[in-house]
């Protein structure tokens, strides 16, 4: 623990709209948030708040006891009905927060969010507090009006609050970061090691997709490809991830000439196997901050086929550690597919060892650095 922090990140207020649920043996809650935040070591205890919501495939259940849950009634939805609930729910949540917020001696919200628009408001309330909000979804770029409101707040803090982004920008505050977000740990960078001194590209190329299956992150766009594409150089394809389009991909995949495995949602260490036997991880993403799973594919060999949005391409430059889709039709995923077909195998182990040294910024250690010298220091 770093001893500038030692002595005074006695209690670390975490404000979040993540699901997390009461279960017989303990609380459950979203997995890789559940990851991130037991990775820490400054804090000596992290009080969350999240949102009650039902358990799922990917909660996990949180062991660090230094971590103590503060659940919020969960509101909102499709219809105007339940829009109007948030407003409703707005008051109990101001006074929840405000409450935690008088007690703790750092404050990190998750944006964007309903409860990281109060935790803005109430910044201002607490000048002698430090405020670290890091925002999540993509920083310059198209955005919904809300997503919107909230960055143009964060843009305007006061001084005791400092903003983490996705990538770098021009022009960007004074207290605006360009952070990555954490997904290995030590275990992960060795065991990635050994797989990339090892994998080979064979004749038959094996890729993945892991996400949502919904319409945001393009998985339509592979199948649509799939089925028209010449696909003699696809040994199997994974798909790994659920949704609401998730049965009808599946249906369309069985009328393929390729061999299709859909996993559905798995824990990471089954993820860990999928990127072990996949040369390539494909994201046609239409809108993202930056996912957490190309940081995770290149540190296990996977060459990112990835969407050229938010801040990817300065991370993954075309033609030379990967291949940028744009734009972001069936015809430049098509394309690229036949790109990655024709790479040898001296390129493929040069992009997958340069990927490899370049996924060290995605590790939790990493994150803690970077977290303490820059966002909380004395």
């Amino acid at each position: 623990m770093p001893n500038h922090l030692s002595k005074f990140v006695t209690n670390f207020l975490v404000i979040s709209d993540t699901a997390m649920s009461d279960g017989k043996d303990g609380v459950y809650a979203f997995g890789p948030v559940v990851k991130e935040l037991e990775s820490l070591q400054f804090p000596n205890k992290i009080t969350w708040i999240g949102f009650r919501k039902k358990n799922n495939d990917s909660f996990v259940k949180i062991n660090d006891k230094r971590i103590h849950t503060v659940a919020l009634p969960a509101s909102g939805g499709k219809s105007f009905f339940d829009k109007i609930m948030i407003l409703v729910y707005y008051p109990m949540y101001f006074f929840i927060i405000l409450n935690q917020c008088c007690k703790a001696d750092k404050i990190h919200v998750r944006a964007p969010s309903n409860p990281a628009v109060i935790a803005m408001l109430l910044s201002y309330l607490f000048p002698g507090k430090r405020f670290w909000f890091k925002y999540a979804g993509n920083w310059k770029g198209k955005a919904s009006p809300f997503y919107k409101f909230q960055r143009n707040l964060l843009a305007k803090l006061g001084d005791n609050s400092k903003i983490t982004v996705n990538g770098t920008w021009d022009n960007q505050p004074k207290n605006v970061y360009g952070f990555e977000n954490p997904c290995l740990d030590d275990k992960d960078r060795k065991s990635g090691e050994l797989i990339c001194k090892t994998k080979q590209l064979t004749e038959k190329i094996n890729y993945c997709f892991v996400g949502g299956m919904n319409e945001n992150k393009g998985v339509e766009k592979i199948i649509n490809v799939l089925e028209t594409l010449e696909i003699e150089k696809i040994g199997t394809f994974h798909f790994v991830g659920g949704g609401p389009l998730l049965e009808q991909i599946k249906k369309r995949a069985s009328k393929i000439n390729c061999t299709t495995k859909f996993h559905g949602f798995l824990a990471k260490d089954e993820v860990v196997k999928v990127y072990n036997e996949s040369q390539f991880i494909v994201l046609p993403s239409e809108s993202e901050g930056f996912p957490k799973v190309i940081g995770e594919a290149m540190n296990y060999g996977c060459v990112p086929i990835v969407s050229k949005i938010s801040c990817i391409d300065q991370y993954i430059k075309d033609g030379e550690n990967g291949f940028l889709i744009y734009p972001i039709n069936q015809t430049a995923i098509a394309n690229i597919f036949k790109k990655s077909f024709c790479i040898d195998k001296k390129k493929y182990q040069q992009i997958i060892r340069e990927n490899y040294l370049l996924a060290e910024k995605f590790t939790y250690n990493y994150y803690e650095q970077q977290i303490t010298t820059k966002i909380f220091t004395s």
